[in-house]
Protein backbone atom coordinates (compact mmCIF):
# COMPACT_ATOMS: atom_id res chain seq x y z
CA UNK A 1 0.00 0.00 0.00
CA UNK A 2 1.88 3.43 -1.15
CA UNK A 3 1.88 5.78 2.21
CA UNK A 4 0.16 9.20 2.15
CA UNK A 5 3.24 10.71 1.62
CA UNK A 6 4.46 8.87 -1.14
CA UNK A 7 0.92 9.25 -2.93
CA UNK A 8 1.71 13.47 -2.40
CA UNK A 9 4.97 13.06 -3.63
CA UNK A 10 3.70 11.18 -6.83
CA UNK A 11 1.61 13.24 -7.64
CA UNK A 12 3.94 16.82 -6.99
CA UNK A 13 6.13 15.26 -9.08
CA UNK A 14 3.54 14.39 -11.91
CA UNK A 15 2.62 17.78 -12.12
CA UNK A 16 6.90 19.27 -12.07
CA UNK A 17 7.65 17.17 -14.64
CA UNK A 18 4.06 17.93 -16.76
CA UNK A 19 4.49 21.45 -16.25
CA UNK A 20 8.13 21.88 -17.60
CA UNK A 21 6.86 20.11 -21.06
CA UNK A 22 3.90 22.60 -21.02
CA UNK A 23 6.11 25.05 -20.69
CA UNK A 24 7.17 24.84 -23.78
CA UNK A 25 4.35 24.58 -25.70
CA UNK A 26 2.87 27.76 -23.65
CA UNK A 27 5.75 29.48 -24.92
CA UNK A 28 5.05 28.16 -28.69
CA UNK A 29 1.16 29.65 -28.29
CA UNK A 30 -0.24 26.29 -28.17
CA UNK A 31 -3.76 25.95 -27.14
CA UNK A 32 -2.74 22.58 -25.06
CA UNK A 33 0.21 24.24 -22.64
CA UNK A 34 0.90 24.27 -19.63
CA UNK A 35 -2.21 23.72 -17.73
CA UNK A 36 -3.64 21.14 -19.93
CA UNK A 37 0.22 18.94 -19.48
CA UNK A 38 -0.06 19.05 -15.98
CA UNK A 39 -3.64 18.32 -15.94
CA UNK A 40 -3.10 14.97 -17.87
CA UNK A 41 0.01 14.47 -16.21
CA UNK A 42 -1.55 14.46 -12.99
CA UNK A 43 -4.75 12.53 -13.98
CA UNK A 44 -2.85 9.91 -15.46
CA UNK A 45 -0.87 9.73 -11.81
CA UNK A 46 -4.06 9.20 -9.99
CA UNK A 47 -5.36 6.30 -12.34
CA UNK A 48 -2.03 4.63 -12.11
CA UNK A 49 -2.46 4.82 -7.73
CA UNK A 50 -6.16 4.19 -8.36
CA UNK A 51 -5.31 1.55 -10.06
CA UNK A 52 -2.91 0.26 -7.55
CA UNK A 53 -5.49 0.72 -4.60
CA UNK A 54 -8.24 -1.23 -5.98
CA UNK A 55 -5.88 -4.09 -6.56
CA UNK A 56 -4.37 -4.17 -3.01
CA UNK A 57 -7.78 -4.32 -1.62
CA UNK A 58 -8.96 -6.86 -3.24
CA UNK A 59 -6.11 -8.81 -3.86
CA UNK A 60 -6.28 -10.86 -0.56
CA UNK A 61 -9.82 -11.66 -1.24
CA UNK A 62 -8.70 -13.95 -4.15
CA UNK A 63 -9.93 -11.83 -6.49
CA UNK A 64 -7.80 -11.78 -9.98
CA UNK A 65 -7.78 -8.04 -10.71
CA UNK A 66 -5.11 -6.54 -13.07
CA UNK A 67 -4.05 -3.05 -11.79
CA UNK A 68 -2.76 -2.04 -15.36
CA UNK A 69 -6.37 -2.29 -16.73
CA UNK A 70 -7.11 0.94 -16.09
CA UNK A 71 -4.27 2.45 -17.07
CA UNK A 72 -4.21 1.05 -20.29
CA UNK A 73 -7.13 2.83 -21.24
CA UNK A 74 -5.31 6.05 -20.61
CA UNK A 75 -2.96 5.31 -23.36
CA UNK A 76 -5.55 4.44 -25.66
CA UNK A 77 -7.77 7.71 -24.93
CA UNK A 78 -5.06 10.31 -24.80
CA UNK A 79 -5.21 9.70 -28.54
CA UNK A 80 -8.64 11.47 -28.36
CA UNK A 81 -7.16 14.66 -26.64
CA UNK A 82 -4.33 14.75 -28.65
CA UNK A 83 -6.62 14.38 -32.03
CA UNK A 84 -8.17 18.01 -30.79
CA UNK A 85 -5.10 19.74 -30.96
CA UNK A 86 -4.18 18.55 -34.49
CA UNK A 87 -5.45 20.56 -37.18
CA UNK A 88 -5.23 21.21 -41.03
CA UNK A 89 -4.51 24.83 -41.48
CA UNK A 90 -4.11 25.68 -45.37
CA UNK A 91 -1.45 23.90 -46.87
CA UNK A 92 -0.10 22.50 -43.80
CA UNK A 93 -0.69 20.45 -40.40
CA UNK A 94 -0.18 21.83 -36.99
CA UNK A 95 -0.75 19.91 -33.55
CA UNK A 96 1.20 17.39 -34.08
CA UNK A 97 4.09 17.72 -31.89
CA UNK A 98 1.64 19.13 -29.25
CA UNK A 99 -0.56 16.12 -29.50
CA UNK A 100 2.73 13.78 -29.09
CA UNK A 101 3.88 15.39 -26.02
CA UNK A 102 0.41 15.11 -24.22
CA UNK A 103 0.59 11.35 -24.95
CA UNK A 104 4.13 11.22 -23.94
CA UNK A 105 3.27 12.87 -20.49
CA UNK A 106 0.22 10.58 -19.86
CA UNK A 107 2.93 7.92 -19.66
CA UNK A 108 5.46 10.12 -17.61
CA UNK A 109 1.58 10.37 -15.08
CA UNK A 110 1.52 6.56 -15.12
CA UNK A 111 4.96 5.52 -14.59
CA UNK A 112 4.98 8.17 -11.56
CA UNK A 113 1.56 6.63 -10.41
CA UNK A 114 2.73 3.27 -10.51
CA UNK A 115 6.53 4.22 -8.64
CA UNK A 116 8.42 3.92 -11.60
CA UNK A 117 10.03 7.62 -10.80
CA UNK A 118 13.39 7.13 -12.82
CA UNK A 119 11.52 6.16 -16.04
CA UNK A 120 9.39 9.71 -15.36
CA UNK A 121 12.62 11.14 -15.02
CA UNK A 122 14.76 10.05 -17.96
CA UNK A 123 11.69 10.02 -20.27
CA UNK A 124 10.90 13.83 -19.14
CA UNK A 125 14.76 14.45 -19.78
CA UNK A 126 15.01 13.15 -23.39
CA UNK A 127 11.76 14.84 -24.10
CA UNK A 128 12.86 18.11 -23.26
CA UNK A 129 15.68 17.93 -24.98
CA UNK A 130 13.63 17.22 -27.93
CA UNK A 131 11.31 19.71 -27.50
CA UNK A 132 13.77 22.77 -26.61
CA UNK A 133 17.28 21.43 -28.43
CA UNK A 134 15.97 19.75 -31.10
CA UNK A 135 13.84 22.47 -32.48
CA UNK A 136 16.99 25.02 -32.57
CA UNK A 137 19.08 21.89 -34.50
CA UNK A 138 16.20 21.71 -36.73
CA UNK A 139 16.24 25.49 -37.54
CA UNK A 140 19.88 25.57 -38.16
CA UNK A 141 21.02 22.59 -39.96
CA UNK A 142 18.29 20.92 -41.35
CA UNK A 143 16.33 21.92 -44.63
CA UNK A 144 12.65 22.60 -44.44
CA UNK A 145 10.00 22.64 -46.72
CA UNK A 146 7.35 25.97 -46.18
CA UNK A 147 4.18 25.17 -47.26
CA UNK A 148 2.16 28.56 -48.15
CA UNK A 149 -1.08 30.00 -49.45
CA UNK A 150 -0.60 32.63 -51.69
CA UNK A 151 -3.57 34.90 -52.87
CA UNK A 152 -4.04 37.40 -55.56
CA UNK A 153 -6.72 39.65 -56.74
CA UNK A 154 -6.17 40.82 -60.07
CA UNK A 155 -7.96 42.36 -62.77
CA UNK A 156 -5.47 40.94 -65.43
CA UNK A 157 -6.54 37.82 -67.79
CA UNK A 158 -4.78 34.63 -67.95
CA UNK A 159 -1.26 35.85 -69.38
CA UNK A 160 -1.45 37.52 -65.96
CA UNK A 161 -1.21 34.00 -64.27
CA UNK A 162 2.40 33.43 -66.56
CA UNK A 163 3.62 36.45 -65.35
CA UNK A 164 2.93 35.19 -61.24
CA UNK A 165 4.40 32.36 -62.20
CA UNK A 166 7.94 33.60 -63.64
CA UNK A 167 7.92 36.27 -60.62
CA UNK A 168 7.64 32.45 -58.40
CA UNK A 169 10.37 31.13 -60.76
CA UNK A 170 12.34 33.67 -59.86
CA UNK A 171 12.73 32.69 -56.16
CA UNK A 172 12.47 28.64 -56.84
CA UNK A 173 9.13 28.20 -55.71
CA UNK A 174 6.77 25.27 -56.71
CA UNK A 175 3.66 25.63 -57.47
CA UNK A 176 1.63 22.75 -55.94
CA UNK A 177 -1.77 23.98 -56.02
CA UNK A 178 -3.92 26.33 -58.07
CA UNK A 179 -7.57 27.56 -58.17
CA UNK A 180 -9.22 30.47 -59.86
CA UNK A 181 -12.33 32.34 -58.84
CA UNK A 182 -14.07 35.25 -60.45
CA UNK A 183 -15.71 37.91 -58.94
CA UNK A 184 -16.80 41.67 -59.24
CA UNK A 185 -16.07 44.69 -57.34
CA UNK A 186 -18.47 47.50 -56.36
CA UNK A 187 -18.26 49.14 -60.05
CA UNK A 188 -19.43 45.54 -61.79
CA UNK A 189 -15.91 45.50 -63.40
CA UNK A 190 -14.67 41.36 -63.16
CA UNK A 191 -12.16 40.60 -60.93
CA UNK A 192 -9.87 37.09 -60.94
CA UNK A 193 -8.89 36.04 -57.22
CA UNK A 194 -5.90 33.11 -57.83
CA UNK A 195 -5.17 31.22 -54.47
CA UNK A 196 -1.39 29.45 -54.68
CA UNK A 197 -0.49 27.12 -52.87
CA UNK A 198 3.12 27.28 -52.90
CA UNK A 199 6.28 24.72 -51.29
CA UNK A 200 9.22 26.94 -50.00
CA UNK A 201 12.65 26.30 -49.37
CA UNK A 202 12.75 29.29 -46.97
CA UNK A 203 10.52 32.06 -45.56
CA UNK A 204 13.33 34.79 -46.04
CA UNK A 205 11.97 36.14 -49.25
CA UNK A 206 8.19 36.11 -48.29
CA UNK A 207 8.23 40.21 -48.81
CA UNK A 208 10.12 40.32 -51.60
CA UNK A 209 7.63 38.10 -53.87
CA UNK A 210 4.86 40.01 -52.47
CA UNK A 211 6.27 43.11 -53.80
CA UNK A 212 7.19 41.76 -57.06
CA UNK A 213 3.42 40.57 -57.73
CA UNK A 214 2.17 43.59 -56.74
CA UNK A 215 4.30 45.87 -59.15
CA UNK A 216 2.39 43.28 -62.05
CA UNK A 217 0.27 45.65 -63.95
CA UNK A 218 -3.72 44.28 -62.95
CA UNK A 219 -2.82 43.48 -59.64
CA UNK A 220 -4.84 44.84 -57.31
CA UNK A 221 -4.02 43.00 -53.89
CA UNK A 222 -1.63 40.17 -53.04
CA UNK A 223 -0.78 38.70 -49.89
CA UNK A 224 -0.02 35.27 -47.74
CA UNK A 225 -2.95 33.23 -46.11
Amino acid sequence: MVSDYELIWRLILSALLGGLLGLEREAHGRAAGLRTHILVCVGSTLIMLTSMHIFDIYRNEGVNIDPARIAAQVVSGIGFLGAGTILRFRASVIGLTTAASLWAVAGIGLAIGSGFTTGALVTTEIALVTLFVLTRVEKSFIRRDWYKVLSVTTRGDATQIGQIRGVLSDYSVEVRDFEMKRSEDSEGKELVLLEVTLKLTTEKYDDVILSDIMHLKGVERARWI
